[in-house]
């Protein structure tokens, strides 16, 4: 690689860096292809994506970034996963492909331009994803008022109950 394609890759990284909202850096060592593919297209279904690149590379990369933290975990063979939406969908399919696949190892991650240990990245990965929270929330919305309606029903059935007895009681 020449010093005009480094250049050029390290301002990719760099936008890549500042688009991402969520990036996970793990040590790829042993995967095979067809298992990095797999991995791939998981995260792509998830509005993420996962790239190789030098440590140096990447180095260059994340500096004066929120991402800078990063770089004591850029040894080794690294990819770094990067998601633009929400951290747990993929969080969840790195973890997840880390238990199927030992040769995954997940060193660390940056979430808010916070630094996050491996541990921190699997307790993401047990969280519920933004789909399911937004789930549990319209169930709970949806509950409210069909229990006032259930409570308003109740009163007027049981005044039917009430007007029902009284017209039988005055027949008899």
């Amino acid at each position: 690689m020449n010093r005009d394609e480094k250049v050029g890759k390290v301002r990719e990284l760099n936008e890549t860096f500042s688009k991402a909202k969520f990036a996970v850096v793990a040590d790829y060592r042993g995967l095979k292809v067809t298992e990095l593919e797999k991995l791939r297209g998981e995260l792509r279904r998830n509005n993420a994506n996962i790239q190789v690149a030098k440590n140096t590379l990447l180095k260059l990369a994340v500096e004066g970034t929120e991402y800078e933290g990063l770089s004591e975990s850029f040894t080794g063979t690294t990819a770094i996963a990067f998601s633009y939406d929400e951290p747990v969908g993929p969080a969840k399919i790195l973890a997840d492909f880390a238990k199927e696949f030992e040769a995954l190892e997940i060193r660390s991650a940056v979430m808010d331009g916070k630094v996050l240990s491996a541990d921190d990245v699997i307790a993401l990965a047990k969280l519920p994803s933004k789909d399911q929270l937004l789930g549990q929330l319209c169930g709970v919305l949806v509950a409210v008022p069909t229990g006032f309606v259930r409570a308003l029903n109740g009163v007027s059935s049981n005044l039917v109950y009430a007007l029902q007895a009284i017209k039988e009681q005055k027949e008899n």
